[in-house]
């Protein structure tokens, strides 16, 4: 909305002294935010208000050549040559006398041009600086017209010196796309009188309405407001401070009649629309569409209706797309003389429906759809009427239409400390009620009880929270103090958040970056995974209002998402990739779908019990993707790439950051190889799986073949012991080897698990160092060599010592898996 100050200062007492800065100020304070400060180009230099007395008519040139004599306030007239031709004798003018410099630096001086002597210039718009015409001179009056007198400074006539601001009106806020709105903003944020232009009583119309009138949907048009003129002149100009005041708010002049219509929307926050009535056909219905029925509108665009659309149609058919834009067919034309004028209030959602599904941003809709004061309708057709009255001779024939169906506004009750309450302020209650109805509520107050009823250009206020915004925003937000809350002393971190953080800090610290994704996944994503069709993972809780109709369910497992950014990485061209998620998952099953609660209410017992018992269970799980080298390659040698060995160390990080241990052995689990998949055991429940993907997996997904990945249950990891300092001795430690023969299918943790039991309390440390095949050892087994560490508390270990517990893990190990001692 573009606020003239001038315009302003006409319904407002501006303080003396008052700066842009200042009105820019308290626009701010009052929460409209100001985007933009247009003033005008400056002009210096006499520049005077001229009446025109004589015009010669010079030929013999290529164009059209005038030599005036104009009247501006001196002794004698002065003669100017000027080229335009829509002025005559008679019409008043702007004069820039010898000395001005227009915008541009186009200084005026007496020259002699066309033979004549030209002492000045008649300006136009565009020279001026306030508009982009340039087609002719402005007029600013005919003849006996209510203009200044010759000599006058023209500066304040021609709107020079009228600065305008530039608000951003926000959707709640629709009374101030008008200065009826902006005026009373201004009046309380400024403490100065200011003047309602809509506290007008409409004259007394008498006779019969000149047209019959029908509105066929209440609910969707509440208020239908009409009045018929005839013997109105087509050829009359709008006056030049009305097409100023178009200019500056950027709205195009039409013509007089659309731009009376045009000036009262921006000055009381009504639209209205001008029907040539010569072209209205037949009483004049408000309805709904059928479906298939056309109108071209004003733009010239055939437009093909629906039955949400709201019309207004006389016996030829639509004539008006309602609230949005009028009909081609009854468009005021050149030879218009009679007309209906039409005020109405319209239902604001159909308006914003309509207004998008033709994609018709109008000036109308964008008020409509935010709600305008259903009080203003006669009260805009009486201002329109007196406005073609005086300046195209138009008269009222007959009384006005005016149909209303609108039931009273019931009030909203408000406790008269609840703004205190809430802004932390000390209102009184003669502030919050003086306050209240600045705003121009109804209040009725029982001792701190208020009754507040809204005024009708406030449809956005409905509950007690938008009155008591109102009650701090008229009274200043600079108020409101700025206060930090007291933070309540804390425990710190639970066992849970201490547990995730740990988990992903040890795998950032171990080298993998974290990339988190959407926890939605669809059947194509499943699909790639090659799941089996009764695969609990298949069984995903679907979203009622998902962000894309392809991926309509919450996860059931994190790897859709990780592979997918592990696919996104690879397309931009990184090869060594080592990425890690944790984060929820969503298991499927058999639940009672959530139901749907207003939102007028609170929902009762059952119904949270319901919306409770849908919500699936969360668990919290951790997964890694790995692909290209684990480590670099470099001069000190080829490097190593990522395998599946990775991804099982990269479970037994988390463990660890958990508290806990795992027991890792052969499993089978898609999208895992089946010959190269871990399953991750705490005790006797599996907790997770990690390998190496499938190769169907790797070539649906457009992954590198051997990429691995590993996927944990954090929430299945039992709870951390309290962690216990070890005993540092202080005596030297006996390091030994030993390597095992095993069969091929007795797991290497087994073995691990038979050299700890048989070693005992001496053994401080064991580690799988190597791992062979080949000869000698026999085929269908393996070689596995361990280092022990042996150390005792308060001695040195003798070698018979050392001996003894390494023969005992030996027999541990052969008597649990058979393994021999490698010679």
């Amino acid at each position: 909305m573009r606020v003239p100050i001038g315009w302003l200062a006409e319904y407002v007492d501006i303080p003396a002294g008052t700066t842009v800065e200042d009105l820019d100020t308290a626009f701010v304070r009052l929460g409209l935010e100001v985007e933009e400060i247009h003033r005008p180009e400056e002009v210096t230099g006499p520049l005077v208000i001229g009446k025109v007395l004589e015009i010669e008519e010079l030929t013999g040139f290529k164009k059209p050549i005038r030599y005036t004599q104009v009247d501006v306030g001196e002794a004698a007239p002065r003669g100017i040559v000027c080229g335009a031709t829509n002025f005559v004798v008679g019409d008043t003018v702007v004069v820039a006398l010898p000395g001005a410099v227009l915008p541009g630096g186009f200084a005026i001086a007496a020259r002699t041009t066309y033979d004549r002597v030209s002492d000045g210039m008649i300006c136009s718009v565009r020279e001026l600086g306030i508009g982009d015409d340039h087609a002719g001179i402005l007029v600013l009056g005919p003849e006996g017209a209510d203009v200044p007198p010759p000599g006058t400074p023209a500066g304040p006539v021609a709107g020079l010196d009228d600065v305008v601001i530039e608000l951003a009106v926000t959707p709640d806020r629709g009374y101030c796309l008008a200065m009826r709105g902006i005026a009373r903003e201004m009046g309380t944020g400024l403490a100065a009188p200011w003047r309602d232009p809509g506290a007008v009583t409409p004259p007394a119309w008498s006779g019969e309405p000149a047209w019959r009138v029908g509105v066929a949907d209440p609910a969707r048009c509440d208020r239908f407001s009409m009045i018929a003129m005839e013997g109105l002149d087509p050829t009359a100009p709008s006056p030049w401070w009305m097409r100023r005041r178009l200019a500056q708010a950027s709205v195009r002049t039409i013509s007089l009649a659309v731009d009376v219509t045009n000036y009262v929307m921006l000055e009381l926050g009504q639209p209205m629309h001008a029907f040539d009535r010569d072209a209205v056909t037949g009483p004049i219905t408000v309805r709904l569409a059928t479906e298939g029925e056309k109108l071209t509108t004003l733009d010239g665009v055939t437009r093909k209706l629906t039955t949400d659309d709201l019309l207004i149609t006389d016996e030829s058919g639509p004539i008006g797309l309602a609230a949005v834009m009028g009909g081609a067919s009854t468009e005021i034309g050149n030879g218009t003389s009679s007309v209906l004028l039409e005020a109405a209030h319209w239902e604001p959602t159909g308006v914003a429906r309509t207004a998008r599904r033709h994609r018709l941003p109008s000036e109308a809709a964008k008020r409509f759809e935010r709600g305008v004061d259903p009080e203003m309708t006669v009260v805009a057709l009486a201002r329109a009427a007196e406005l073609l009255a005086e300046y195209g001779g138009a008269r009222v024939i007959g009384g006005v239409v005016d149909i209303d169906t609108r039931s009273a506004r019931p009030g909203i009750a408000l406790d008269v400390a609840k703004p205190a309450r809430v802004s932390g302020v000390a209102y009184s209650p003669g502030q919050v009620v003086e306050l209240l109805e600045a705003v121009g509520c109804t209040v009725d107050a029982d001792g701190n009880a208020l009754d507040v009823v809204p005024p009708p250009w406030r449809p956005d206020l409905t509950d007690p929270a938008d009155l008591v915004e109102e009650v701090v925003r008229l009274a200043g937000y600079d108020d409101v103090p700025s206060v930090l809350p007291t933070a309540p002393p804390g425990r710190g971190l639970t066992d849970v958040q201490r547990r995730r953080r740990g988990v992903g800090r040890a795998l950032a610290e171990a080298g993998y970056v974290e990339a988190p994704s959407y926890p939605f996944v669809g059947t194509a994503a499943l699909d790639a995974l090659g799941l089996a069709a009764d695969d609990p993972r298949r069984a995903v809780v679907v979203v009622r209002n998902p962000l894309s109709e392809e991926e309509p369910g919450l996860r059931t497992t994190l790897l859709p998402g990780l592979l997918a950014g592990l696919a996104r990485n690879l397309s931009r061209g990184q090869r060594d990739l080592a990425l890690f998620e944790h984060g929820a998952v969503f298991p499927g099953g058999v639940r009672s779908p959530a139901p749907l609660p207003g939102a007028d209410r609170r929902p009762d017992d059952d119904t949270l019990a319901a919306l409770l018992g849908a919500v699936p269970t969360q668990p919290w799980h951790v997964a890694v993707a790995l692909t290209g080298h684990r480590e670099p390659r470099g001069w000190w040698g080829a490097g190593r790439p990522a395998g599946w060995a990775d991804a099982v160390q990269a479970a037994r990080l988390v463990a660890a950051a958990s508290g806990v241990e795992l027991t890792v052995r052969a499993g089978d689990r898609a999208p895992w190889h089946p010959g190269r998949c871990a399953e991750l055991l705490v005790g006797d429940r599996v907790v997770g799986h990690a390998g190496e993907l499938h190769p169907r997996v790797c070539a649906a997904l457009e992954l590198p073949a051997r990429t691995s990945a590993m996927e944990l249950d954090v929430d299945a990891l039992p709870p951390a012991q309290v962690p216990v300092g070890p005993h540092v001795s202080t005596f030297p430690p006996v390091l030994l080897d030993l390597a095992l023969v095993v069969a091929d299918d007795v797991p290497a943790a087994e073995v691990e698990t038979a050299l700890r039991e048989g070693a005992g309390e001496l053994l401080e440390a064991l580690r799988l160092f190597d791992v062979y095949t080949g000869a000698p050892v026999p085929a269908g087994s393996r070689s596995l060599a361990y280092a022990l560490t042996l150390r005792a508390p308060d001695r040195t270990l003798t070698s018979e010592e050392a001996t003894a517990v390494r023969d005992a893990a030996v027999a541990a190990a052969a008597g649990r898996t058979g393994a021999t001692l490698r010679a």
